[in-house]
């Protein structure tokens, strides 16, 4: 069963995406004055199903794209109601739910996202 329905393309997941595809350096505090690199374990984002969890995405991202995950993050969103005028009077409603995943590859893997279109 499919449950990833998107990637997610946003500002803010790429700006997430970029940053975490970056080696950072940092200093450690010690008397010979250290520095150290972190290594890059780049981050990407996908819409999925409320009824999928975290094993399942994993499976699926790995099939998918051919990578090896690290971990999975999601966050639920609750359908939020809606209401407008309209000349027939007020419309309600409401939008769906959905969860949103991150997901963590291993460092040096990477997901092409635009090479499906």
């Amino acid at each position: 069963m499919a449950f990833i329905i998107k990637p997610l393309v946003t500002e803010k997941m790429t700006k997430i995406t970029d940053q975490s595809s970056e080696d950072r350096t940092y200093k450690v505090k010690s008397k010979k004055g250290e520095e150290r690199t972190k290594k890059a374990t780049p981050k990407y984002g996908f819409i999925v199903k409320p009824e999928a969890n975290k094993l399942e995405i994993k499976k699926e991202v790995e099939e998918l794209y051919n990578v090896t995950v690290i971990g999975v993050n999601t966050i639920r969103y609750a359908g939020k109601r809606q209401s407008r005028w309209t000349r027939a009077g007020l419309v309600k409603g409401h939008k769906n739910a959905f969860k949103k995943a991150i997901v963590t590859l291993k460092e040096g893997d990477t997901i092409d996202i635009y090479s499906n279109i």
